[in-house]
């Protein structure tokens, strides 16, 4: 599916609204919207569902299932080229009142436990999900974010080293994320915000909610790396996805090897392995997605001036 309008702006700060929707990354969807680098864009964004879940009498079977995952966007950004990296810094996260969270049998982690599908509609207040008789911090997160793949269309719904459904917690206020560009312009989009999410996501979903997100693109000349790569005032993370977990695991492994090698060069790579083991972490992303996707997150502070 391509998108709904296209226009060019020349300005810094511009809106972009969910009623320009893709359901795939393709280096053929036509741009919603072209800037010229460095650009700070505010982009309105649906839930996963499409904002067809919004009321605790909605049902799973009343679902148009072409039109999941949505992701705002493409945002077409000047003299981004192949080889490229994209970097995307994400300013503001803004949540809408509500969110829903849904299980459905033989989805899932746990779907062959139950039977039917379920949702649940939890208001978004003070900080907190109130989810049954709960109250749950929220934490703020986009799942699907990301730029056109080079070869075949990717539905929004897998992630891979362009990006995707990656559904990865550390995607929040505060990160910037590296992601290889693969087709002129990048084709940036986004979307499928989560109020807040378990790592692993082993329900198949979050709390699904629209959004409001201010982020910034800039274009960092030759240095596309392999997956995304993320960086917070913390950590450095790489994400990989693979359709195993074992397989994302080693891949990102061996990818933050290769990083901190470029960088902390005074260390072998034996030194570097143990240091690794010492102080890095393998987290799961999520687990219900045709890819898995996993991260290894490396603090900064054993990595002292590494820049991307």
């Amino acid at each position: 599916m391509v998108c709904c309008f296209y226009k060019h702006h020349t300005r810094n700060n511009m809106d972009l609204f969910s009623n320009s929707s893709v359901y795939n990354f393709s280096k053929d969807n036509v741009p919603a919207l072209r800037v010229k680098a460095p650009a700070t864009l505010d982009i309105e964004t649906l839930d996963c569902f499409s904002n067809q879940l919004r009321n605790p009498e909605d049902t799973i079977e009343q679902l148009d299932w072409d039109r999941i995952n949505p992701a705002t966007g493409p945002v077409y950004i000047e003299g981004a080229e192949p080889g490229d990296a994209l970097k995307v810094t994400v300013n503001r996260i803004d949540l809408n009142e509500k969110g829903t969270v849904c299980c459905l049998e033989n989805e899932g982690v746990l779907g062959h436990l139950f039977k039917g599908s379920h949702i649940r509609v939890a208001p978004v207040k003070d900080g907190y999900v109130h989810y049954l008789d709960l109250k749950i911090p929220v934490k703020k997160m986009i799942g699907v974010i990301g730029v056109a793949p080079a070869g075949d269309p990717v539905s929004n719904g897998t992630p891979g080293p362009h990006g995707g459904n990656m559904d990865t917690l550390m995607i929040t206020e505060g990160a910037t994320i590296y992601f290889p560009i693969f087709a002129p312009g990048a084709l940036f989009a986004l979307g499928d915000c989560h109020a807040v999410m378990g790592d692993g996501e082993i329900g198949v979903s979050g709390l699904e909610i629209p959004a409001k997100i201010n982020v910034t693109l800039e274009v960092v000349k030759g240095k596309a790396p392999k997956y995304p790569i993320l960086e917070d005032k913390e950590s450095f993370a790489i994400i990989v996805s693979k359709p195993t977990v074992d397989e994302a695991i080693a891949h990102a492994t061996e990818l933050m090897c290769e990083f901190l090698e470029q960088r902390l060069t005074s260390y072998t790579r034996p030194e570097i392995v143990m240091l690794m083991s010492l102080t890095g972490d393998v987290r799961i992303s999520q687990v219900v997605d045709p890819e898995k996707t996993v991260r290894f997150v490396f603090p900064k502070k054993y990595a002292a001036g590494a820049e991307f």
